[in-house]
């Protein structure tokens, strides 16, 4: 099949694959909640921790983590760089759609209470962590550190999912300075951080204004 429809193909199956509501689905499961009457009404694993439990927000967390790294491993294997280094660009589009799909999920669309037409899901941490594991694995020990610290001892949900995006970068780019990867894998952790960014938009107001929810330690001080 020839690339101009198979690049497509690779990504559309990257969104379906990001759009699978997991938080829904555990929560759901596990409580009989709608997840989206919770809270931020976000399908993350923040969210999920607040509506199940500590272990329904992890396990939505690492179900989210690898549906990104899913959407990076199948566009690996279907364009592999020795093949064409450009294929690079495709890579990284993969886990970014899968974010795409994540944060505005098919599957969750809907009207909001003025008639607009929607698209829910969640912020995109978890599917960032798991699109830069799928580019390169050893990511994770560098990146989740970080957004766990961020998480549990900083105290907001919002930071620590901003931070991942820019550890990627930031990884990724040592990285691509060194010539171990593509220094488009870099580009990748940049987009994240945009696609991130615009879906807290509501909670960087709030950070702005010192009105975000805490969590963790910080939370126990209130």
């Amino acid at each position: 099949m020839p690339d101009f429809l198979l690049i497509p193909g690779v990504l559309l199956l990257s969104y379906l694959i990001g759009s699978i509501p997991s938080g829904l689905i555990i929560v759901k499961i596990t409580t009989g909640k709608d997840i989206r009457t919770v809270e931020s009404g976000r399908t993350g694993g923040t969210n999920a921790m607040r509506a199940a439990g500590f272990w329904a927000g992890l396990a939505t967390a690492l179900f989210d983590l690898l549906k990104a790294s899913a959407a990076a491993w199948i566009a690996k294997a279907v364009f592999p760089l020795m093949v064409n280094p450009a294929y690079a660009w495709v890579h990284i589009f993969a886990p970014l759609f899968a974010i795409l799909g994540h944060n505005y999920s098919i599957f969750l669309a809907g009207r909001t209470e003025d008639g607009r037409f929607r698209l829910r899901g969640g912020a995109g941490g978890a599917p960032c962590v798991g699109g830069s594991f799928g580019l390169w694995a050893p990511s994770i020990f560098f990146i989740l550190p970080l957004g766990a610290f961020v998480l549990f001892g900083v105290g907001y949900a919002s930071l620590a999912t901003m931070s991942v995006a820019l550890a990627s970068t930031l990884i990724f780019a040592y990285r691509a300075w060194l010539g171990l990867s593509p220094w488009q894998y870099a580009v990748y952790g940049l987009v994240a951080e945009a696609l991130l960014m615009w879906s807290l938009r509501p909670n960087i107001r709030r950070l702005l204004q010192g009105k975000e929810r805490v969590i963790g330690w910080r939370a126990r001080q209130h």
